[in-house]
């Protein structure tokens, strides 16, 4: 829970199983399943994952209900790139992976951002140079300000200052050049090595890294399932759906053993795949001896061994040099990581999937065309300790050590305190508020609480002038000798102070507003050292960890009328031609959830 006090939490109805039909977890009988849909527990497992502050809620118009960000179904508007605020089309994601293709990178060591620099010594300041002077020219290098890692510990120089992706996804560390299949066959063919056995020979033991040992196998796999298309019947469509669909790859696995998967009269086809034989068909010679790799280590030591999440970051990398299953094993061999993409995503109701939250598109712009915060809709709670008057008893003096230790945080055991809680309308239209809290806190430890007031109605949240013209109008009243305006105010109910004396009564707010109301709260802190925690069975332990955090669940339920007008869904003939009648159609509307009001810690001196 927060560790400010006091604060206040509101409950998502997601949460809520007994609210979907489904049995609460735990239950064993009608009864307990009757309790749990009535009372609710902050300290329960489940809470901490059901209570959000106001901030983080939103609302949904057609379903009239409170959505948190757990139960709120996400659609991604933009991909864009942090670094460079470039946008990425969500076609590009397939081809190029999520990560940017322009020239943002991370250092692998501290992941701070690189920047590209030139090799090439900037000319001195102090000396005269020709107005149309060049910039330094290559060659370039990635360089991290934050740790001084460069590119040059790998032996990766860039020739120009854009582009790096492509420029470094075409090199290996230590600057040699990554060959395509291609290109090896025609170096070959121009070195002339020997007869075609011998080359043969060569190709098989040669070494690859691991992305063109991948491009290769998996060439060479598309070549043998377009073969075996062609030849076998009712394999037509095994080329079309790719090595990565799960519908083929029982067939591929037939195609190795052999074993018949069409009917009878399918034996007429090719015979099983054969396996790769060199490596222009992805073939790799695993070497064994791994005593270089040893001494290396050793060599190294731990700073210079590499970390788990360095591992993983390397491991998203498409341009690594050996980056996946565990073969980058030193600090020295790691490669700059491109940024990873983000997104702006749109938020929907799980249940009408209507939009509640939609940003804008541009990736610069920070507005949302569409929001639907819950604070904008339902009323805010706040709570804060209530000032005693000055002392004159010593029963009075023990009420102001109290007040003064709850504004504090620190609770005074058995000792009463009041609390004000105040309720804001930030609707158009006037609210009824009903309150409703267990007499006692649950927990081993229960403290006692008292709403005074459990029923009020609030203002709607009219224009400021309007309040001003309103008081005025009350005050010329009130000076002409206006008997009923005097007589309301004599009440309290116009005034938004009342007298510095004025005692709390059951029943009766405490101040009121344009569109807020606060009421009384008393609340009795238990004891910490009560045996049996004074309602939660014969366990006598000291108290655990937050046991001695006083948080007050309350069922809030707002009620008010709106002006439909007669164009809702749903709404009969008769009102809809009602003709003059039809501007004042109202619908009654109605929401309750659960809040947690966090009051402060108790003393355990």
């Amino acid at each position: 829970m927060a560790l400010v006090t006091p604060y206040t939490f509101i409950q998502c109805p997601c949460s809520d199983l007994s609210s979907q039909g489904e049995p609460v977890a735990g239950s064993l009988t009608e009864t307990e399943h009757d309790d749990d849909d009535r009372t609710f527990d902050p300290r329960a497992p489940r809470s901490n994952y059901s209570l959000y502050p106001l901030e983080y809620l939103l609302y949904c118009e057609d379903c009239h209900q409170i959505r948190c960000p757990r139960c709120v179904a996400e659609e991604i508007v933009t991909y864009y790139c942090p670094s460079c605020l470039f946008e990425v089309p969500a076609s590009n994601l397939k081809s190029e992976g999520n990560r940017c293709t322009r020239s943002c990178f991370q250092c692998p060591l501290c992941i701070g951002p690189l920047s590209v620099t030139s090799l090439e010594a900037a000319p001195d300041p102090s000396l005269l140079t020709a107005d149309n002077a060049s910039a330094p020219s290559g060659p370039y290098i990635l360089a991290c300000s934050y740790c001084n890692w460069s590119s040059t510990e790998i032996g990766i120089k860039f020739d120009k200052p854009n582009g790096i992706y492509a420029q470094l996804q075409k090199l290996r560390n230590g600057g040699h050049a990554r060959l395509t299949a291609k290109e090896r066959k025609e170096r070959r063919k121009e070195a002339g090595q020997g007869t075609a056995s011998t080359q043969s020979e060569t190709a098989k033991n040669e070494t690859l890294d691991v992305e063109t040992q991948f491009e290769n196998l998996k060439a060479f796999h598309q070549s043998q399932l377009s073969e075996a298309s062609s030849v076998a019947t009712g394999l037509s469509s095994l080329g079309d759906l790719g090595i990565s669909s799960p519908g083929s790859l029982a067939r591929i696995m037939s195609l190795y053993s052999g074993d018949s998967l069409h009917s009878k009269k399918n034996k007429a086809r090719a015979g099983p795949m054969r396996e790769a034989l060199d490596s222009d068909e992805g073939l790799q010679v695993v070497d064994l001896d791994e005593s270089g790799a040893i001494e290396a280590l050793r060599a190294a030591g731990w700073e210079g061994t590499n970390s788990t999440e360095q591992l993983a970051a390397q491991g998203g990398n498409p341009l690594g040099e050996p980056p996946l299953y565990g073969r980058t094993r030193l600090a020295s061999e790691l490669r700059p990581v491109p940024v990873l993409l983000r997104t702006k995503r749109s938020k929907r109701c799980p249940v009408c999937r209507h939009i509640i939250s939609k940003p804008e598109a541009k990736v610069l712009s920070t507005r949302f065309r569409i929001r639907l915060v819950a604070g904008s809709y339902i009323p805010s709670i706040s709570i804060r300790p209530l000032g005693a008057p000055p002392p004159t008893t010593s029963s009075s003096a023990a009420a102001a050590a109290a007040a003064a230790a709850a504004a504090s945080g620190v609770l005074q055991p058995l000792k009463p305190v009041q609390y004000l809680l105040t309720f804001k309308n930030p609707i158009f239209e006037s609210v009824k508020v009903t309150l409703a809290t267990p007499a006692a806190t649950p927990g081993r430890f229960a403290s006692k609480v008292t709403v005074l007031c459990p029923q009020f109605d609030i203002d709607a949240n009219t224009d400021v002038w309007d309040e001003a013209l309103k008081d005025g109008e009350r005050d010329r009243d009130a000076r002409r000798g206006g008997t009923g305006t005097v007589a309301a105010a004599a009440a309290g109910q116009l005034h938004h102070r009342h007298p510095h004396g004025h005692q709390a009564e059951a029943g009766k707010i405490w101040e009121r507003g344009r569109n807020w109301v606060s009421i009384v709260v008393e609340v009795v802190p238990a004891s910490l050292r009560a045996l049996g925690g004074g309602g939660g069975g014969d366990d006598a332990s000291p108290p655990r960890e937050g046991e001695d955090l006083l948080e007050i669940p309350m069922f809030v339920r707002v009620e008010w009328e709106v002006d439909t007008g007669g164009d809702e869904v749903g709404s009969t003939p008769a009102v809809a031609g009602a003709g003059r009648d039809k501007d004042n159609t109202k619908e009654r509307r109605e929401l309750a959830y659960w809040c947690v009001l966090g009051i402060g810690r108790i003393s355990q001196e």
